[in-house]
């Protein structure tokens, strides 16, 4: 298929995809499921595990094999865009006050969920088909660990912005650990990455690479950005367009040495400088990456889900084995850790809650590991389920306690340290 031919398949196909991720999220938005949950449906069921399974010749027809580079470089720039919002708005929800609660919750959260997952991918790998070629049984056993130990930060971010949660202690508290919680999964992440290339040469071109650009981002990240944007030689489009075109560049960079565009796109977002000016670069940029760009890349992901493959029983079975640990690991863990700190019980429940999503940031993750060859479909498929219940159940169960908390007086210690029921 020549570029003349993919052209017209590429923007009917990007209007099938924008329309139904809107559709869906209307759907859904009734049901109180936030925008970002409906894009991650939508894209499932535009793949074959129902669009085609229903209509393969439609699939086939809107989604050609040739066109579906093209969806992954586009989707990369809405990540990339995406990851770079996500560290900008990282730092500013400092650890403040709850330092100690939000470092035990963050701890519990990664290392429960990364030791069941390792456990159970060493327990069942002999039986269920989850291996992919060439990857070592601990390589494997890592990854799941690790996917099952992030939570989606801007999810949450964006949970408790529209559910007026920002002023509570359980969303202050979820705010902190959740940050935490995603930062050192991505490190943890780009550890197994490094060590699943199982050759020596990769492996420190990986880890040289980054500490040099971690110290290249740490002594002059602040000083580059901040002097592109407090100059006052350049338009607000032509500090946009430096700021982009750093943002390009560093994602080129971390691609090359093995650590992936969206790392670098994070570490630039963190390092950039809070400013009237950024805010409006981020302004401009955060609705093109979530209204355009990322629901391609939703859909990229959903065209590598096949939930025909958990016909497979015994990868079935590995499934609910997963979203359980998944839950136990994450929702249990955070509140066992906030009780064990001292939150009363309507704090410790609603952050386990929060933090128990895995929204868009496992499917990044799953998609790198794909990308990687240390996953394979069946493994993919089984995440995304993951990544989908725990991401759906969390507004609901929210709304839930929300309604157990009503029926409590409001002199009750719980009921004075969580709130009015209105602003949960």
């Amino acid at each position: 298929m020549t570029p003349t031919e993919l052209a017209p398949r590429f923007f009917i196909a990007v209007v099938v995809i924008l329309v139904f991720c809107r559709l869906v999220a209307w759907l859904l938005g009734k049901a109180g499921q936030p925008p970002v949950v409906s894009e991650m449906l939508a894209g499932v069921l535009l793949g074959p595990s129902l669009l085609g399974l229903l209509f393969p010749h439609a699939q086939e027809a809107l989604f050609p094999a040739p066109l579906l580079p093209v969806l992954y470089v586009v989707g990369q720039v809405g990540l990339v865009l995406f990851m770079f919002q996500t560290g900008y708005a990282f730092k500013q929800h400092k650890v403040t006050r709850m330092a100690g609660t939000a470092g035990a919750v963050s701890l519990a959260g990664i290392l429960a969920p990364l030791a069941l997952g390792v456990v159970l991918v060493l327990f069942t790998a002999d039986a269920v088909p989850i291996r992919a070629e060439g990857t070592s049984l601990g390589v494997s056993a890592a990854f799941v660990g690790v996917a099952l130990a992030i939570t989606a930060f801007p999810m949450l971010a964006r949970i408790i912005t529209e559910r007026n949660l920002t002023g509570t202690r359980h969303g202050s508290l979820a705010l902190a650990s959740g940050a935490v919680d995603d930062a050192v999964a991505w490190i943890m992440l780009a550890v197994v990455l490094a060590f699943a290339s199982g050759e020596a040469g990769p492996a420190f071109v990986t880890a040289g690479g980054a500490v040099l650009f971690g110290l290249l981002a740490w002594i002059g990240g602040k000083r580059v950005t901040g002097a592109l944007l407090g100059t006052d030689r350049l338009t607000d489009q032509g500090r946009m367009l430096g700021v982009v075109a750093l943002l390009f560049l560093v994602a080129w960079y971390t691609d090359e040495i093995g650590l992936y565009a969206v790392f670098g796109a994070f570490v630039l977002g963190v390092v950039m400088p809070t400013n009237e000016r950024a805010d409006r670069v981020m302004d401009t940029l955060t609705p093109i990456a979530s209204t355009v760009f990322l629901p391609l890349f939703f859909t990229f992901s959903g065209l590598r889900t096949e939930f025909a493959l958990l016909s497979n029983p015994a990868v079935l079975l590995f499934a609910a084995a997963c979203v359980t640990v998944a839950i136990v690991g994450k929702f249990g863990a955070c509140w066992a850790a906030a009780r064990l700190r001292g939150e009363p019980g309507p704090v410790a429940v609603r952050v386990g809650a929060l933090m128990n999503a895995r929204g868009l940031m496992q499917l990044i993750a799953l998609n790198v590991g794909l990308d990687a060859g240390i996953v394979n479909p069946s493994l993919f498929t089984v995440l995304v389920l993951v990544a989908l219940v725990t991401t759906i159940m969390t507004t609901p169960l929210l709304t839930l306690i929300d309604r157990r908390e009503a029926r409590v007086p409001f002199s009750t210690p719980g009921a004075v340290l969580t709130g009015s029921p209105s602003a949960g």
